[in-house]
């Protein structure tokens, strides 16, 4: 059986270093997002994903693994945001920003090998498509407790789904390596 673990840090060692790449270049500006607004950028990210995975002719020379990279990124600044709330004005040092990445990180690769454990990694055998499909599915469900104001009556909240988004996108990107 593949390690697991060592593809999932593999992975989010490139987001990671995007996501400083861009801290330098832009600072925290994401950090003014409310919530819809991180949600519709990811859902636009796999909406992109989906068209290129159902249409012959691509007319952008990014592919897939881009905009899964970019699902990560978002949804976790979407979990930086649930937790320290929208500002009017950059307010984290590329330092700070970096050190609650690698907690949400940590947290949600702490859900993986949990799930994993009771699911026996079937998302193993799944498809990419099937796991762009999911997290679109989820993309919906996020935007409906967010139209709810937050509120759920037996579901798991915003942070869950954005947790099982990274997740999905994660091992859409170990698929994606290892068909490459």
């Amino acid at each position: 059986m593949q390690d697991t673990s060592k593809q999932y840090d593999a992975v989010i060692e490139t987001c990671r270093n995007l996501f400083i790449n861009k801290m330098s270049d832009y600072g925290s500006a994401w950090r003014i997002l409310r919530l819809p607004s991180l949600t519709d950028q990811i859902f636009i990210k796999a909406q992109r994903i989906r068209g290129l995975q159902q249409n012959d002719v691509r007319k952008v020379d990014e592919g897939e693994q881009s905009e899964f990279i970019g699902i990560i990124n978002y949804c976790i600044m979407a979990l930086i945001q649930l937790e320290k709330g929208v500002v009017e004005q950059p307010d984290l040092s590329t330092r700070e920003a970096t050190i609650l990445y690698d907690e949400k990180v940590a947290t949600t690769k702490q859900l993986m090998q949990d799930k994993n454990h009771d699911y026996g990694e079937a998302w193993r055998d799944m498809r990419v498509s099937s796991l762009t499909d999911l997290i679109l599915q989820k993309l919906l469900r996020v935007k409906q407790i967010e139209d709810n104001a937050g509120k759920t009556i037996v579901s798991e909240g915003i942070d869950a789904n954005y947790q099982d988004m990274i997740n999905y996108a994660i091992f859409a990107m170990i698929h994606l390596n290892e068909n490459n």
